[in-house]
């Protein structure tokens, strides 16, 4: 496994390469975002490590490109800032996960092997999810109802695909932070609420039925009864 890890503070990209490359993976480091999206988007790389503030290029702009043209790879975005405004124009770029510096090696192992896992081919995933007249089309990661494409963000479309595979669950905030962020819930940040309302907005506010309901005190409900 070969693992780009773009980070402008030598001393952060040597803190993990070292530790990358103890537990087995192939490392290459990028110390600017040209040189970083220049290296994503020509070789051959497993996932991305992207720092967010980078010189030449910022992260976003870097992430952003690097999904339009593989979204098949997955990208980790490492930062400082840690407001729900930060983390939500990381997960529009297109990034999968987010970390806030400092971390401790062992996090960041974890969500490396869980984003490598979630990207692992499969022959037996479907090509799209459907509930009531709502259609995810998991090739072309767009939703379709009532004949409408509606286009939606890298973490838009996860949210979106966990609730179309647990539909008729109630799922807790924490279920949905954990599964879809692959993080630990924060009772602090509002960032699932943000993303629930975002999905209502464009797939139930123009259509009968709404699917997506609210549990008082439980989660959430992806249903149409």
């Amino acid at each position: 496994m070969k693992i780009l890890i773009i980070e402008d503070e030598p001393r952060v990209a040597s803190f993990i390469k070292a530790g990358l490359e103890e537990e087995g993976y192939d490392t290459v480091v990028a110390y600017d975002g040209p040189s970083g999206e220049r290296e994503a988007l020509e070789e051959v790389t497993d996932l991305v490590i992207l720092d967010l503030i980078l010189p030449g290029r910022n992260g976003i702009d870097v992430c952003r490109t690097v999904k339009e043209k593989k979204p098949g790879l997955p990208v980790l975005m490492l930062t400082a800032l840690s407001t729900t405004v930060d983390k939500v124009k990381g997960f529009d770029a297109g990034a999968d996960d987010y970390l806030i510096k400092p971390f401790d090696f062992p996090e960041l192992l974890a969500r490396i092997r869980s984003l490598l896992k979630r990207y692992s081919p499969s022959s037996l995933q479907p090509d799209s999810l459907r509930v009531a007249d709502l259609e995810l089309d998991l090739l072309r990661k767009v939703a379709i109802r009532g004949g409408r494409v509606i286009e939606l963000t890298a973490k838009e479309f996860a949210l979106l695909e966990y609730f179309m595979r647990n539909s008729g669950r109630v799922l807790s905030r924490i279920d949905i932070s954990e599964k879809v962020w692959d993080i630990t819930y924060d009772t602090g940040t509002n960032i699932v609420e943000v993303y629930v309302n975002i999905l209502r907005k464009k797939i139930d506010r123009d259509f009968e039925p709404k699917l997506i309901h609210t549990r008082i005190g439980l989660g959430y409900i992806f249903t149409d009864t």
